[in-house]
């Protein structure tokens, strides 16, 4: 008898779709996925340059001009958006956040949408900012937004992803505080000069602050695209926020510097406008209550264990 061949096929790698992959977060995402042997495929804005990315153009009638190029994939991941400290909140530069978020989110969304192979989960970047002014209030995920028009746009932004929602896909609002890394982002504006001995509170630092250690940021969309439970909005704020006095104190404990040097709230106001306000005297005391219940656990769950890591 004829001995029967059988062929044995791969088993076909997991892949998952980013936008913003190469900023802080994104990368750090990315580099984490393809640790767990995941494809990564990127968008990224105009024609695509390099392996494993797919050219999109949000403004345009369809984003992708191949959306087969987005079939198959397990999870999506929507990171992109200009920085909200980016300087003055001008008319033009109002207009391109606005553009940069919730544009792209909704024809991220639409495009996902008619796939016939849909992911199973989209992870949409979103930030606590949407709660707005909220001095020592405590908020979870269920409190209401507040006003300004940095809550109006996250509230615009989240709500952009509803075309995702609407065919099914399970759709995650990650509502970020500040994230903390060594190379990037805020943290790396402060330690100039905090080193220097310049460093201080903003304003009077009685304000809130709800941060997060990259390490921790990874972790938690990582956990919130491999949990079926985790849908909706979720903060992704360490368990412990901080007023910006302790933080300042903190990160001058660390350096073993002086921080006693203020940046009086009149000043930031006269010199970036209404981004002072909204952006850095702003008080958020956010809570992770529904990524706690759904059991995630945070490596740095102060901001002292955080900083040390980071500094060391």
């Amino acid at each position: 008898m004829e001995t029967m061949k059988v062929r044995l096929e791969a088993p076909k790698q997991a892949a998952v779709l980013m936008s913003g992959a190469s900023g802080m977060l994104g990368s750090a995402v990315r580099q984490a996925l393809s640790a767990r042997g995941m494809e990564v495929r990127q968008l990224v804005r105009g024609a695509a340059h390099g392996e494993g990315q797919i050219g999109w153009n949000p403004a345009a009638q369809p984003a992708v001009a191949d959306p087969a190029a987005l079939e198959d994939c397990t999870a999506a991941i929507h990171l992109s958006g200009s920085s909200v400290a980016g300087g003055r909140w001008t008319a033009a530069y109002r207009r391109e956040l606005i553009s940069s978020r919730v544009d792209t989110t909704h024809a991220l969304a639409t495009a996902l949408s008619g796939l016939q192979q849909k992911p199973e989960v989209l992870v949409v970047a979103s930030a606590v900012g949407l709660y707005g002014d909220r001095g020592d209030e405590l908020l979870d995920e269920s409190s209401p937004a507040g006003t300004g028009f940095l809550a109006d746009l996250c509230r615009t932004w989240e709500a952009a992803a509803q075309p995702a929602v609407d065919s099914g896909i399970r759709v995650v609002h990650a509502r970020f505080g500040v994230v903390l890394g060594r190379d990037a982002g805020a943290l790396k504006k402060m330690l100039p000069l905090f080193r220097a001995g310049l460093g201080g509170n903003l304003g009077d630092g009685r304000q809130w602050m709800s941060w997060v250690s990259l390490q921790d940021a990874v972790a938690a969309l990582l956990f919130a695209v491999a949990t079926p439970a985790v849908t909706g909005a979720i903060n992704v704020t360490a368990p412990n926020p901080v007023t910006n006095a302790a933080f300042t104190r903190a990160l001058a404990r660390q350096l073993h510097r002086p921080a006693v040097l203020p940046a009086p709230a009149f000043a930031l106001r006269l010199v970036l406008g209404q981004m002072a306000d909204e952006a850095l005297l702003a008080s958020q005391r956010a809570m992770p209550s529904r990524l706690i219940c759904a059991g995630f656990q945070f490596t740095h769950s102060t901001v002292d264990e955080a900083l040390a890591t980071i500094l060391a």
